[in-house]
C-alpha cells in the first residue's frame, strides 16, 4: 500500500498536478500516522497545506488541515491541532464548487477533530453533545460514523450510563466489520473495555484475548491494545496485570521505534508504579519520560513527566519545596494546550510542593487554581478540584468552607459511586475521597462534639458496602457457572502477555436492568443516630477508630456518653504490628522449638504494644466491644487484644444493620469440606455429629453450583477450604472447591450470603483498606449481601489444629450465643501454649451482631 501512495505522490510532483499531490501527500502522511510516526507525517501535511493554500484550493486545505488536527493532537499540541480545526471550518465556507454532501460528510469528519479535543481534554458533556450532533447528519461517512459511536460509547461508560455505553460500542463494532480488520479490532477493543467496567470481567477479558489475535492477524502492533488492558485492569486494582500490560505496550513500542507511543507507555506505567507503592521505580520511569519527551520537544508530555517526578519524591520522602516554579510553568503550560486534567494535576502538585516549603501560604493560589480549572472537568476531577479547595480554605484557616467543601466533594463522589455496576468499583472509586474525609475530621476534631465527628466519620466509612447492588433470582444464582474456571486467572496472563487465549467461562451475570420481575434491590438503612446505635449495642461498647495528620483517634460510644480518644501515631502501630505478623507466620509452621519459642516471645510483645496503643487509652477494660477498624487496622488480631468478646465491623452503620435485621436465624446448616485440606474432612465429620441435620459436601462433592446453591440464605454455613488471596484485589480471592475456585466476586454477585458464616480457611477475614475507608474481601462481601455474622481468620491457621476451636466454636452457636461471644468462649479452651493453638487463640475474629 504504502508503494502506491508514494507513486502517486511521485506522478503527481512530476505532472504539477498540485490538488493531487496535497491529495496524495496527505495519503502517504496517512501511512506514517497508522505507524505512530507522527513527526513524518506532520512534516508531509505542511508540505501538502503549502500546496493547497497556494492554489486556492479550499476544499483540500480543509481536507489537509482536519488531517493535521489529528496528527497535531496524538503529538499533544492540542491548541495547534484546535486552530486547525477552525481554518478548515473556515476554508469549508469558502468553498463552493462542492455538494451538500461532500460539504456534511467533510463537516462531520472535522466537526469528530473537535470532539475528540474536547473529549481527551476532559469536556465531556461538550465532547458528547457533538458526537450526537455527528450522528445525527444523514451524510457523514461510514468511518467517521464508527469513530463517533466508539467515543460516545467510551463516554457514556465514563459517566456510568453503561447499558447506553454498550449500546453504542456494539452499533460501532457492527458496522467497523465492514471497514477492514484493524478498524473492527479498535472497535471490539473498546467493546472489551466496556464489558470490564460494567463489571463482567470474564466477558471482557475473553474479548481482549481475541482482539489481540486481531490485531495480529491484522498486522497492527500491539502497543495501543497492551495500554488499553492495562487501564481496564488498573481499574479494578489489579495492578500486577496492569503494569505487566503496561510494560508490554513499553517494550512494543521499544521494539518497533514508535517513540511517541513509547513516552505515553511510559508515563502510563510511572502511574500504576506510583499507585502500587513502587515510587523508586516511578521516579526512575518519569525521568526517562522527560529526557525522552525533551528530545521530542513534547512540551506536554515533558510537564506531565516533571508532575510525576515530584509525586513520586514526595512519596519517598524526599524534599519537593523546591519543585513549585517548575510546577507552576508545567500547569501554565498544560493549560494553554487545553489539556485540562494533566494542568489540575500540575496545579495541584505545585500545591503540595508550596505546602512543604517555609511558606505554605504561598499554596492557595495554587490550589485554587486547580480548583476552578477542575469545575470545568468531568465529575471526578470536580471531586479533586474540591480536595484542592478544601485544602486551600485550610491554608486560609476557613474551618466552614473546607468542611462545606470536603461535604459537597463527598456527596459528588457518592453520585459517582452510584453508578458503577460492582462492588469493587465503588470501593475504589471512593478513594478519590479519602483526602476529603480527613480534611473534614480534622477541621470537626478542632471544632465538633464526638457525635459528629462520629458521623463523619461514617460518611466516609465502607460506603461501597451500602450500595444497592441487584440480588440475583435463585435460579441464576445456584448454577454452575463455569466448566473451567470462575476467576479467568490464566486470561489474565494470557491477556498481559498477549498470548490470546480464549477464556473458559460462561455468560455473564444480567445487570439490575435484565432481572426478572419481583427481584428488587436489597433495603438499605439509614446510618443509625447515636441513640439508635446505643440501643443496638445493648449494654456493648463501639469503638470507631479513624486517621487524622498521622495519628489514630477513636470515638468510643458506651452506655453513658460518647468521647473522643486520642490514641498513637500510626508509624509507632505500624511498628508493633510488623513482628506480630512475622511471628505468627513462624509460629504456624515452627523449623524448630526454639524457632517457635522465639516467634511466641516476639508476638506477646507485639500484642502487649498494641493493647496500650490502641485500647488502653479507651478505657474500655471489661466491657463487650464492637471495633470499627480503619487501614491497616484490619489486620490487627483484635480479639487477642482484649479479654472479653469482640465484634469487629466495616462501619458502625454496617454492624447496626447485622444487629436490627428483623428475621430470625434460619435452623438450616451447610457444611463444606473442600479437597486438598489437611483435616477439613475430620472437621465436617466432628461437625456434622453435632449438627444432626446438616447439609454435608464433602472435598469430592463440593462442587462450586452445588455449594452457591446451598449457602444462599442458610442459617450457618462452615467452609473448609483452602483459601486463594489477593491482597491487590481481594474480590478476586478464591475459596478452592471441588470443580475449580469461587472468587470472592461470584459470590458477591451471586447473592451467596447465608445468614452466619464460618470461614475456617488461611486469611478468609483479611479483607483488605483502600482510600476512602473502604475495605473489600470475603467477610464485607458477605456483610454487604445480608450475612449477620462471620467468623474467619487474619492469617495462615494450622489445619488439623483448627477442628478444637471449630467444634467448640459450634456448640455455643447451636446453644444460640452470638457470633463474637461463641468465638470468645472457644478461644477460651485452646491450650495457647502450643504453637498452634495460639495461632488459633490469636488469628480468629468475629463481624457482625449475629
Amino acid at each position: 500500500m504504502e508503494a502506491d501512495v508514494r507513486a502517486l505522490v511521485a506522478r503527481a510532483r512530476s505532472e504539477r498536478a498540485h490538488a493531487a499531490h496535497a491529495v496524495a501527500l496527505r495519503a502517504l502522511a496517512a501511512v506514517h500516522r497508522a505507524r505512530w510516526e507522527h513527526t513524518e507525517a506532520a512534516r508531509l501535511l505542511d508540505t501538502a497545506l503549502r500546496l493547497a493554500a497556494r492554489h486556492g484550493d479550499a476544499i483540500v486545505e480543509a481536507e489537509v488541515r482536519g488531517a493535521r488536527a489529528a496528527v497535531r493532537h496524538g503529538q499533544g499540541r492540542v491548541v495547534a491541532a484546535g486552530r486547525d480545526v477552525d481554518a478548515a471550518l473556515a476554508a469549508l465556507s469558502r468553498a463552493s464548487d462542492v455538494s451538500a454532501e461532500d460539504r456534511e460528510r467533510l463537516r462531520a469528519f472535522l466537526q469528530l477533530q473537535r470532539a475528540a479535543l474536547d473529549h481527551n481534554a476532559g469536556r465531556l458533556r461538550d465532547a458528547e453533545v457533538q458526537y450526537r450532533r455527528i450522528l445525527s447528519m444523514r451524510h457523514a461517512s461510514t468511518d467517521v460514523t464508527v469513530r463517533v459511536a466508539n467515543n460516545l460509547a467510551m463516554i457514556l461508560a465514563a459517566r456510568g450510563r453503561y447499558e447506553e455505553a454498550h449500546a453504542s460500542s456494539a452499533r460501532a463494532v457492527e458496522v467497523a466489520a465492514g471497514l477492514g480488520p484493524a478498524t473492527h479490532a479498535v472497535t471490539r477493543q473498546t467493546h472489551a473495555w466496556i464489558s470490564v467496567h460494567r463489571g463482567r470481567l470474564a466477558e471482557g477479558l475473553a474479548e481482549f484475548a481475541e482482539v489481540a489475535d486481531a490485531y495480529r492477524s491484522a498486522a497492527m502492533p500491539l502497543g495501543e491494545h497492551h495500554v488499553e488492558v492495562a487501564e481496564a485492569m488498573a481499574d479494578l486494582r489489579l495492578l500486577p496485570e496492569a503494569i505487566a500490560a503496561a510494560e508490554a505496550a513499553v517494550e512494543e513500542h521499544a521494539r518497533s521505534g514508535t517513540w511517541l507511543m513509547w513516552v505515553e507507555a511510559q508515563t502510563r506505567l510511572a502511574h500504576l508504579c506510583l499507585a502500587h507503592g513502587d515510587a523508586a521505580r516511578a521516579r526512575d520511569l518519569a525521568t526517562a519520560v522527560l529526557l525522552r519527551s525533551r528530545t521530542q520537544r513534547r512540551h506536554a508530555w515533558q510537564a506531565r513527566a516533571l508532575v510525576l517526578d515530584s509525586r513520586a519524591r514526595a512519596a519517598l520522602g524526599l524534599d519537593v519545596s523546591g519543585d513549585v516554579a517548575a510546577l507552576r510553568r508545567a500547569a501554565a503550560g498544560l493549560q494553554r494546550r487545553g489539556d485540562l486534567v494533566a494542568a489540575v494535576d500540575a496545579h495541584m502538585a505545585a500545591g503540595r510542593a508550596a505546602l512543604t516549603g517555609q511558606h505554605p501560604a504561598r499554596a492557595r493560589g495554587d490550589l485554587e487554581a486547580a480548583s476552578r480549572l477542575a469545575a470545568r472537568g468531568p465529575l471526578l476531577l470536580r471531586v479533586r478540584g474540591r480536595v484542592a479547595s478544601a485544602t486551600a480554605a485550610l491554608v486560609a484557616g476557613d474551618d466552614v468552607r473546607a468542611v462545606g467543601e470536603a461535604r459537597a466533594g463527598l456527596r459528588d463522589l457518592a453520585s459517582h459511586r452510584s453508578s458503577l455496576p460492582t462492588m469493587e468499583l465503588r470501593a475504589l472509586a471512593s478513594g478519590h475521597g479519602g483526602e476529603l474525609g480527613e480534611i473534614g475530621l480534622r477541621v470537626l476534631l478542632r471544632t465538633s462534639g464526638p457525635t459528629q465527628v462520629l458521623r463523619w466519620m461514617e460518611r466516609t466509612r465502607a460506603a461501597a458496602l451500602a450500595a444497592r447492588l441487584p440480588l440475583l433470582p435463585p435460579a441464576v444464582a445456584g448454577a454452575d457457572r463455569a466448566s473451567g474456571e470462575a476467576l479467568p486467572e490464566r486470561a489474565l496472563r494470557d491477556v498481559v502477555r498477549g498470548v490470546g487465549h480464549a477464556v473458559e467461562a460462561s455468560a455473564a451475570v444480567p445487570s439490575a436492568a435484565q432481572l426478572p420481575d419481583g427481584w428488587q434491590d436489597p433495603p438499605v438503612g439509614a446510618p443509625p443516630t447515636t441513640s439508635a446505635l446505643r440501643g443496638a449495642l445493648g449494654g456493648r461498647v463501639l469503638v470507631e477508630i479513624g486517621v487524622c495528620d498521622g495519628r489514630y483517634v477513636a470515638v468510643v460510644v458506651d452506655p453513658r456518653r460518647t468521647r473522643v480518644v486520642p490514641l498513637a501515631r500510626t508509624a509507632d502501630v505500624v511498628a508493633a504490628a510488623r513482628p506480630l505478623v512475622f511471628a505468627l507466620r513462624r509460629l504456624a509452621d515452627p523449623s524448630s522449638p526454639q524457632s517457635g519459642e522465639a516467634a511466641r516471645l516476639s508476638a506477646d510483645v507485639s500484642l502487649r504494644r498494641l493493647r496500650a496503643l490502641l485500647l488502653e487509652p479507651c478505657a474500655v477494660e471489661g466491657e463487650e466491644l464492637v471495633v470499627v477498624p480503619v487501614g491497616a487496622l484490619h489486620q490487627v488480631p483484635w480479639a487477642a487484644l482484649h479479654d472479653r468478646p469482640v465484634a469487629l465491623a466495616p462501619s458502625a452503620t454496617s454492624w447496626w444493620a447485622t444487629a436490627t435485621a428483623g428475621s430470625a436465624l434460619a435452623s438450616s446448616v451447610v457444611l463444606v469440606a473442600g479437597p486438598g485440606l489437611r483435616g477439613a474432612q475430620e472437621e465436617v465429620d466432628a461437625l456434622a455429629r453435632l449438627h444432626r441435620h446438616a447439609d454435608v459436601l464433602g472435598p469430592t462433592a463440593s462442587r462450586s453450583g452445588d455449594v452457591l446453591a446451598a449457602v444462599r440464605g442458610a442459617g450457618l454455613a462452615h467452609l473448609a477450604c483452602h483459601g486463594v488471596p489477593r491482597i491487590d484485589n481481594p474480590m478476586f480471592s478464591a475459596l478452592v472447591l471441588a470443580d475449580r475456585a469461587v472468587t470472592v466476586q461470584e459470590l458477591h454477585e451471586l447473592g451467596g450470603a447465608p445468614q452466619r458464616l464460618v470461614l475456617a480457611s488461611c486469611h478468609a477475614g483479611a479483607d483488605v483498606a483502600y482510600d476512602g475507608d473502604e475495605v473489600l474481601g470475603f467477610v464485607s462481601a458477605m456483610l454487604a449481601r445480608g450475612t449477620r455474622g462471620v467468623v474467619a481468620s487474619i492469617a495462615a491457621v494450622p489445619d488439623v489444629e483448627v477442628v478444637d476451636l471449630m467444634l467448640a466454636l459450634h456448640r455455643r452457636l447451636a446453644a444460640g450465643e452470638t457470633m463474637a461471644r461463641a468465638l470468645h468462649g472457644a478461644r477460651g479452651e485452646i491450650d495457647r501454649d502450643t504453637p498452634a493453638g495460639f495461632v488459633n487463640w490469636c488469628t480468629f475474629g468475629a463481624h457482625g451482631a449475629a
